[in-house]
């Protein structure tokens, strides 16, 4: 049976793949489901709508990050740590700790957004990297002082 996809399926495919699939498990699990629907010509031209609609969408999200990510490119922050002996700090700048001093400057980014390897542990100046889109990133300062 032929199916079209309406969601990402790992064993299957992407969404808008047209797959072939056993009768019992389209029936009884993916068309229940919402993953997939009969390919027949009316949900064909379904999906060559959503397409469209989807495109549409993913371009006007994508300017959107641009717009943010130039601003975001302007921004510096500064967080202040605890110190110890030969200025070593006491925990760590994280994710959640950017994602923060950026609300405050008035911009509301996920914690999973912010691209970091490891916590930060050290003074110094950081540039960090936020992923707004697939395909837009941008750098913030980050400055980390001492309190």
């Amino acid at each position: 049976m032929k199916v079209i996809l309406r969601k990402d399926f790992e064993q299957l495919g992407q969404i808008g793949d047209i797959v072939e699939v056993k009768h019992g498990y389209a029936r009884n699990y993916l068309i229940p489901q919402g993953i997939a629907l009969v390919a027949d010509p009316k949900n064909l031209r379904r999906l060559e709508d959503e397409r469209k609609r989807m495109a549409m969408q993913k371009d006007r999200e994508k300017i959107a990050a641009e717009k943010l990510a130039q601003e975001l490119e302007k921004v510096s922050c500064t967080a202040s740590v605890q110190v110890g002996d030969e200025d070593r700090v006491f925990g760590s700048v994280t994710s959640q700790d950017i994602a923060d001093l950026l609300k405050e400057k008035g911009f509301d980014i996920d914690k999973k957004k912010i691209m970091l390897d490891e916590p930060i542990k050290a003074l110094g100046i950081y540039d960090v990297e936020v992923k707004l889109h697939t395909n837009v990133h941008a750098k913030i300062k980050l400055w980390v002082i001492k309190q």
